[in-house]
């Protein structure tokens, strides 16, 4: 029988003492042994059998890259979060007490290129590798290497994803230079005229998706409707589930401009793309679709004043004709659902706000949401409302939906009828400004506690504002004073260590101690213990990040600190 290479590895990683190797001993000599002279013999057969290498046309110079490198401070912090040099955890589901360096790298990365920094030439291979192992790091690495990066992942087969993913400053693409002869200045990514037109043209027709959907994204950017045309011109010959994702594409930058091309699209042959397209165009409320809506609305929605008391009345549609369902209005319902309530939500879900307060005599928002609806139609209308008023970013809307944080609507839409979106706070706080964002958030965590504001905290801009960080911090240290286990608030305190002010590390020092009146048995920490520890992380999480934020600005002090110190 012939021993193949792959069965002497198989014999080495699983021992000798598990698996019986694939040879016969010599004399004397045991199975380890004769397993390794094996291995020799065919180390040397596999050399002597390879080819001679086909020689390729040496890779072209990578190409310029004016920013700055970060100061010498920042550049040794930077190597120390890419070789993940966090302290142990002290034990199996711990995370012990030191700062966990891997989720600081994103925010270091953010950090740098707010300062509009580029990556250190010798940091790039880890920079790369860091992507790679993690696809959350990929756009901000991508952006910080620059086309350095982008042209040293043309000479390594697995940073492939780098090529895939395009230029992320929106420049001309580099995957095809990185074999162009030097000095020929292919693939520098600087031009902005002519020749980076050309390239995004080029790479729009023979590119990869990724790279397709990145180019158009980036078009964009600097250009709506040159993106838009683009677009246009090979959307016939497109594959319905790329002009669906091509098409959810134009959302950040959407104008009344796109509409006609969206009008067009809602005569698409694919219902999911004919869907999106009513989802942009319910978006611009001066658009031909919302006027529709508008009017189908008005006639399903109306006040009725009887003996004095003021209430709404719904009529909803009695069917779904083939102009509702050009316009984007589903027909089937969801399991559990009505026909009538869910074409009713997804109409005045279509529908501009503003009709409202023109159909109600002038009401306000608040004064609206506040009015009784008859035959239990409350649900549905309010629901429909969450969704127009998060479409549109009306703020007036999401504030009167949302209504006291003290008292707010549950999470999960409490009585919302299945398939809607319901009274969600978080997607309606989305609507609001920063700074009201974070004060409704500190109110409600300071009367509800943290049980149900995960998902509302993850919505509010970072840092958190002052009275944000100080409801959290006060809730947590209630929920310990109150004997909680602290891993029920480990999403939470992950939260803050990632988005309280670093300035508030001095003041929660105190936290960091174990409470007298809690004596800890010995050998087996108890919640005390573990609180303590949490507590100790969040401080040194946020010393850590005040001084990434010191370095970065290139201060002495931070600039003095050694490079192997995890936190100062």
């Amino acid at each position: 029988m012939t021993v193949t290479w792959d069965d002497l590895l198989s014999a080495a990683l699983l021992g000798t003492g598990r698996r019986t190797p694939p040879v016969t001993p010599r004399p004397g000599q045991d199975g380890a042994a004769a397993l390794l002279d094996a291995a020799a013999l065919h180390t040397v057969r596999r050399r002597a059998g390879l080819r001679p290498a086909v020689v390729r046309e040496r890779p072209g110079v990578a190409p310029e890259d004016p920013r700055p490198e970060p100061p010498a401070a920042a550049r040794r912090r930077l190597a120390l979060l890419l070789a993940d040099r966090a302290a142990p955890g002290g034990g199996a589901g711990r995370r012990g007490a030191a700062p966990d360096l891997t989720e600081l790298l994103p925010q270091w990365l953010a950090a740098a290129m707010r300062h509009g920094y580029r990556a250190p030439a010798p940091l790039l291979p880890a920079l790369l590798e860091a992507g790679r192992a993690r696809s959350d790091l990929r756009a901000a690495a991508l952006a910080f290497g620059g086309p350095r990066a982008r042209w040293l992942a043309g000479l390594n087969p697995q940073w492939r994803y780098a090529l895939r993913a395009g230029p992320a400053d929106g420049s001309a693409p580099l995957r095809r230079s990185a074999h162009a002869g030097a000095g020929t200045g292919a693939g520098t990514g600087t031009g902005t005229g002519t020749g980076d037109s050309d390239a995004t043209q080029r790479l729009w027709e023979e590119g990869l998706f990724a790279e397709r959907v990145a180019a158009l994204a980036a078009l964009r950017r600097r250009d709506p409707a040159a993106g838009r045309e683009l677009l246009a011109g090979t959307w016939a010959a497109e594959r319905a589930e790329d002009r669906l994702m091509f098409l959810d594409g134009l959302r950040p930058e959407l104008s009344p401009d796109d509409e006609p091309f969206l009008e067009r699209a809602l005569s698409d042959r694919s219902r999911n793309v004919r869907a999106t397209a009513a989802e942009l165009l319910s978006a611009l409320p001066g658009s031909a679709l919302a006027a529709r809506m508008a009017g189908r609305a008005r006639s399903c929605v109306a006040l009725e004043r009887t003996d004095g008391a003021v209430r709404i009345v719904v009529e909803a549609p009695h069917e779904c004709d083939k102009g509702m369902q050009r316009d984007g209005v589903t027909p089937r319902p969801p399991n559990g659902r009505g026909e009538r309530s869910w074409w009713l939500t997804q109409v005045v879900g279509a529908t501009p706000t503003a009709v409202w307060g023109e159909r109600f005599g002038g009401l306000s928002p608040a004064e609206i949401v506040a009015l009784p609806v008859a035959d239990g139609w409350r649900p549905d209308l309010h629901a429909a409302w969450c969704r127009a008023a998060v479409r549109q970013r009306d703020a007036a809307w999401s504030r009167a939906l949302l209504g006291p944080a003290t008292a707010p609507p549950p999470a999960s839409g409490g009585d919302a009828p299945t398939g809607s979106w319901g009274r969600d706070p978080a997607k309606l706080l989305s609507a609001l400004e920063p700074r009201e964002r974070a004060e409704w958030v500190a109110e409600f965590v300071s009367a509800q506690g943290l049980s149900d504001a995960f998902r509302l905290l993850a919505v509010c801009a970072v840092p958190w504002a002052e009275p944000l960080g100080t409801a959290v911090v006060d809730a947590l240290d209630i929920a310990r004073d109150a004997g909680s286990y602290p891993w029920s608030f480990s999403g939470v305190m992950g939260l803050a260590e990632r988005c309280l002010d670093p300035a508030q590390a001095d003041r929660l020092e105190v936290l960091t101690a174990l409470p007298e009146n809690s004596p800890e048995p010995a050998g087996a920490p108890g919640a005390a213990a573990y609180w303590s520890e949490a507590f100790q992380r969040l401080v040194g999480t946020l010393r850590l990040r005040a001084t990434m934020r010191a370095e970065l600005a290139g201060e002495g002090a931070a600039a003095e600190l050694s490079p192997a110190r995890p936190f100062p």
